[in-house]
């Protein structure tokens, strides 16, 4: 055990105690190009290490590679880790520019007896709707997930990017302990109606993309720059004329960086970490990283509280974007509100 572990967070309302920071895992094997399987090994074992307990996967990613590459960490540490997939999206196999979201209690049960099998575990911690598919009532869709939890299939339950209300009308059928949706300095729409929502059902906030998909870190100044088969090319805030104007925006997180002896990076999590005290729940943001000295910099994050003048400086930034976070906004909370 080393020094410098992360404190701790309640995982919705009678869940279980864990690192008040997670660990997105889609990175090493979907969407951001080539990954080191032993480097992305070696962060999850650090990531533990420094007391990362929530592990975040999905079987759209790489169709269920991640959920595999995943697994034989995931038996070794057992009872050290809890576990997070999700159902409902899948990439288009004639455009991968495409999703298909599906709700129905036949392809909810084939994708949770495939992510058991593929994960080799009896039971999965926290089991996400990844996305909402209008047609199918929410009632129905959550009443599936809730039998999941009756048969022991499945601990607790989860809604990706989800509203208000839709949240209102999961959480009357049975408790869900985590809402997961984009939470950055780049992306604060959830503040309105979610967050205040999830605050009063006692439902945890899990941030993905809290580094808005590592834009604010500075790694890359436009998508264009990246590998063809990367990801964020399909992002319209980093690319083109969006990305130059959002680039003018990260001058003031350099500034509180350099003057703190931190990163940018560091500056944007401690943000997102902050808004449990802003906001009076629990949240736990699952920055995603392949590399066991990025995970060291994002736990540290952590560790620094950001002061009245420094917020300040912060909050104009998320009405200043250009760009959405995706070309087709229609399956997000933000695109049903």
């Amino acid at each position: 055990m080393s020094d410098g572990r992360i404190t701790t967070a309640r995982l919705g309302a009678d869940g279980p105690e864990v690192g008040v920071q997670g660990l997105g895992c889609m990175g090493m094997s979907f969407a951001y190009g080539p990954s080191d399987a032993d480097a992305s090994r070696a962060t999850l074992e650090r990531a533990l290490d420094l007391g990362v307990t929530l592990y975040d996967t999905a079987d759209a990613y790489g169709s269920g590679e991640n959920e595999r590459f995943l697994a034989p960490f995931f038996k070794a540490h057992r009872d050290e880790v809890v576990i997070a997939t999700k159902f409902g999206l899948a990439i288009h196999p004639d455009d991968p520019t495409k999703r298909i979201i599906r709700n129905d209690e036949p392809y909810i049960r084939r994708c949770v007896e495939a992510s058991l099998k593929r994960l080799d575990v009896d039971v999965i911690d926290l089991y996400y709707m990844h996305r909402r598919q209008v047609e199918i009532p929410l009632e129905d869709t959550v009443g599936v997930m809730a039998d999941l939890v009756r048969e022991g299939k499945v601990r607790q339950l989860g809604l990706s990017e989800v509203t208000a209300g839709e949240l209102r009308q999961a959480q009357a059928v049975h408790p869900i302990a985590a809402v997961q949706s984009e939470w950055s300095l780049f992306s604060r729409d959830i503040e309105t109606g979610v967050v205040p929502a999830a605050r009063e059902l006692g439902v945890t906030l899990v941030p993905y993309s809290p580094l808005g998909r590592g834009f604010l870190t500075g790694s890359f100044a436009r998508a264009e720059e990246l590998g063809a088969d990367d990801f964020r090319r399909q992002q319209p805030r980093y690319t083109g004329e969006n990305a130059a104007a959002n680039a003018a925006l990260l001058d003031p997180i350099r500034a509180i960086a350099q003057a703190r002896g931190a990163t940018p990076g560091q500056i944007a999590l401690a943000w997102v970490q902050q808004r449990a005290a802003v906001h009076g729940l629990p949240v736990v943001p699952i920055p995603g990283t392949r590399s066991p000295a990025r995970v060291e910099e994002n736990t540290a994050a952590t560790r620094i509280e950001l002061d009245a003048a420094e917020l300040a400086l912060l909050e104009p930034l998320a009405d200043r974007v250009s760009g959405t976070r995706y070309a087709d906004m229609s399956f997000t909370s933000v695109g049903r509100e």
